[in-house]
């Protein structure tokens, strides 16, 4: 049985690097770091580890065990640290900051996205057509065009989609979740798109501006509306004679009638 040294003493050390600790045993947990070894097996697939401690968070997959809850939504995760991540769509916390520009994200792997856009090189490339980008996984979810793959399928409904991150946007019409809370009002959305278009209710802010005239607007599609008055253009049609407008409203009330 390991006996703990008394005070800050650890007479246990590694050979291979300034790692020391008090008991031995900690120390051949640590030497597992050291070696390919992964003595831990899952009995379900093929997943291997060092630590018992990975294979019991790993285990929680094929459970469903989500013992991690937030406090703030209806969200729940295998490990603390998913939760701890997730906790930053609350708070709005971005530790990771880019040395190039004032981009932050409260994802690791969103700032290491980011870094690949001050970066011109794209090495992956689609072997059906010309697109070429910057991330595997990108070229991934482009593949999926070409084949029609949408392997992420909603369990309350029909619904299936090509990316995990559009199924867990979908899944909040059933659950009624809005995790997106605004700071100024008590709206709240279930997408931060939608979030970001409202905040600009609140600054004023109107960046979709008319080359014809001097109208702006919060949202790019009212003003792909608004050039319909300068273009003519009237996209929808009745099709019991030949009434046309600029709106698909209007149609729907030629309909009704």
């Amino acid at each position: 049985k390991p006996v703990a040294v008394s005070g800050s003493e650890k007479p246990y050390k590694c050979n291979e690097c300034s790692y020391s600790c008090k008991l031995s045993a900690t120390l051949k947990i640590h030497m597992f770091t050291h070696s390919f070894e992964k003595p831990y097996e899952c009995d379900v697939c093929d997943y291997k580890c060092k630590r018992s401690g990975s294979l019991s968070r790993h285990m929680r997959i094929h459970t469903g065990d989500k013992p991690f809850k937030c406090s703030e939504c209806n969200y729940s995760s295998v490990t603390a640290g998913y939760l701890k991540i997730h906790l930053r769509s609350h708070t709005g916390e971005k530790p990771y900051k880019c040395r190039d520009c004032n981009y932050s994200s409260g994802f690791l792997g969103g700032l290491k996205r980011h870094k690949l856009t001050h970066s011109s090189d794209k090495p992956y490339k689609c072997s059906e057509c010309n697109y070429s980008c910057k991330i595997a996984r990108d070229l991934q979810w482009h593949l999926r065009i070409h084949t029609g793959e949408k392997p992420y399928k909603c369990r309350e409904c029909n619904y299936c989609c090509k990316q995990s991150g559009r199924l867990i946007i979908h899944m909040r019409l059933h659950t009624g979740e809005k995790p997106f809370k605004c700071v100024e009002c008590n709206y709240s959305s279930s997408r931060p798109d939608d979030l970001k278009k409202h905040i600009k209710i609140h600054t004023g802010e109107k960046p979709f501006k008319c080359s014809e005239c001097n109208y702006s607007c919060t949202q790019s599609r009212y003003l792909i509306k608004h050039m319909r008055l300068h273009t003519g253009e009237k996209p929808f049609e009745f099709v019991e004679c030949k009434f046309s407008s600029l709106t698909s409203n209007k149609v729907k009330i030629q309909e009704s009638e």
